[in-house]
């Protein structure tokens, strides 16, 4: 028996060798991708480190060409920072802008807040196709806000209430903004640059998401940029710079970009209405659609092209608890494997262009590969020195390769930040995110890791269920608003007449004039 087991030995250190490789090659992969991104995302903001026009001459420019736009902001439990958030959105800078609230059923008092900010009255609108799925319980509009429109539904998840925002809309151009987010006064004006002076050929335009938590935000407006002194929004804050303004920015350069962010994100409203809307069964809604999108265009023969403009800056709040972290993280890891697994016929696949031979791969790398790699290596490298199975220099070299590297790329997109065309942070604040950028590889990112492992697992279960973030609102709670009659919610489905049968996918639909 001992010389049995003696003379399995060598084939068991050879299986632990091979997957330590495996795992250093895979860091080593990932963090080639990172020096690409840093570096195109450096030569873009040094090259165009100021927007070509200032706000007013942006707004001369637009005012006789622009598009109608529909900011759809899909509120469910937002009592905290609806009334901020929805004035934010009315104080755009736009020529011709509508504003939709579209109240997933929320159980707090999201609704009574909206009718006492902007005294809502009923209203009827009529849509030409639904694309959501429950039942609209009314329709309200503002007298002081000609421009405002609440759409009260039952509970379908944000995808169906973003439909539900659509199916109303009137706009010619669809902006998706979270109801719990702020952006900046002139986004719009900046957002609809390319498709103003583009071919026709833009569908999409995205722009970067920073963290609020920190920020003076008072009646919608960002009056001081900080960052607080709470660990766990700073290393989120690192975070988004990684992703935001290098590894978007790189892709959106090369060609291929496949995720807006849902907190902001601005599309044509008649690919969306050809494309079915989003969709209602995927975690990653967001990223489902923009793969989507490209995905049609490429195989109808359609030039089509995704701008991304980090100048855009919309405010959103981050987690501040493990717990809501830990939703967030396992939500958006099955959402991207869901989406992986449902488009893999892009992978490799010369017909999608770039997308199939480069992003899918990336995303393979990032969102399937990377996370179980990661944490594997440091289970191999703790093992291996517990048993003398690896050489001490081999751990010092890996824990190189993944924490002190990611420090240095998230000092890089840092720097990349200060060269921004936007608020800036006091040099105290960039101190303290240089800090986050070392302290956070030391748990933190091992943490954020296991999340996303987590969310392998649910999405091997299958499992669909939402998890709640919990949030602290922008400024605070929100004022005390008396209860609302139970009778003011209608009970007829204002748009069950016009709903496609199931299963059906809805037809083309033109863009509708302003």
């Amino acid at each position: 028996m001992i010389d049995a087991l003696a003379s399995l030995a060598p084939i068991g250190r050879g299986v632990f060798d091979t997957l330590v490789a495996i795992c250093v090659a895979t860091v080593i992969l990932r963090n080639g991708v990172a020096v690409i991104q840093l570096a195109m995302a450096l030569w873009s903001t040094w090259r165009e480190a100021r927007p070509t026009m200032d706000a007013f001459d942006l707004w001369q420019r637009t005012e006789a060409l622009a598009p109608r736009i529909s900011v759809i902001a899909p509120a469910y439990n937002e009592e905290l920072s609806i009334a901020q958030s929805i004035q934010s959105l009315l104080a755009l800078q736009y020529p011709d802008l509508e504003v939709i609230v579209v109240n997933d059923g929320s159980k707090d008092r999201t609704m009574d807040i909206l009718h006492q900010t902007f005294a809502l009255v009923p209203a009827e609108r009529a849509i030409d196709l639904a694309l959501h799925n429950t039942r609209v319980v009314g329709c309200y509009a503002s007298p002081a806000h000609d421009n405002l429109l609440v759409v009260d539904k039952e509970n379908g998840r944000k995808a169906d209430a973003i439909n539900a925002g659509i199916s109303y809309s009137s706009g010619d151009l669809i902006c998706v903004i979270d109801a719990d987010s702020v952006i900046d006064p002139e986004g719009l004006v900046r957002a609809v640059q390319p498709f103003i002076a583009g071919d026709g050929s833009v569908i999409a335009v995205g722009g970067s998401i920073r963290i609020a938590n920190g920020c003076e935000i008072r009646r919608g407006h960002v009056l001081d940029v900080g960052t607080g002194r709470d660990w766990l929004p700073l290393f989120q804050t690192v975070e988004y710079y990684r992703a935001f303004l290098s590894g978007r920015v790189a892709a959106a350069q090369a060609g291929v970009l496949l995720l807006i962010s849902g907190a902001f994100g601005l599309f044509r409203r008649d690919a969306l209405m050809e494309a079915g809307g989003y969709q209602h069964d995927c975690l990653g809604e967001d990223l489902e659609l923009l793969v989507r999108l490209q995905r049609i265009a490429r195989e109808e023969g359609r030039p089509h092209t995704v701008a991304y403009l980090p100048e855009i800056c919309c405010w959103t709040e981050a987690p501040f608890t493990l717990e809501g972290i830990r939703n967030q993280r396992t939500r958006w890891q099955q959402g991207a494997l869901q989406v992986f697994f449902k488009h893999r016929e892009m992978l490799f696949n010369p017909r999608y262009g770039r997308l199939g031979m480069v992003a899918f791969p990336l995303l393979a790398l990032e969102d399937l590969v990377g996370p179980i790699i990661e944490l594997l290596g440091y289970v191999l490298l703790i093992v291996g020195l517990v048993f003398g199975l690896v050489d001490p220099a081999a751990a010092v070299l890996y824990f190189m390769l993944t924490c002190v590297f990611g420090a240095v790329i998230s000092a890089g997109v840092l720097l990349i930040e200060e060269l921004q065309p936007r608020p800036v942070y006091a040099v105290r604040d960039l101190l303290w995110l240089l800090a986050a950028a070392v302290i956070e590889n030391f748990g933190y990112r091992q943490l954020i890791q296991y999340y996303r492992l987590r969310g392998l697992k649910h999405f091997l279960q299958k499992k669909s269920t939402w998890a709640a973030v919990q949030r602290g609102g922008l400024t605070g709670k929100a004022a005390a608003a008396p209860p609302r009659p139970a009778n003011d919610r209608r009970q007829s489905d204002l748009s069950i007449d016009h709903r496609a049968p199931a299963g059906a996918p809805p037809p083309p639909s033109s863009p509708r004039p302003g």
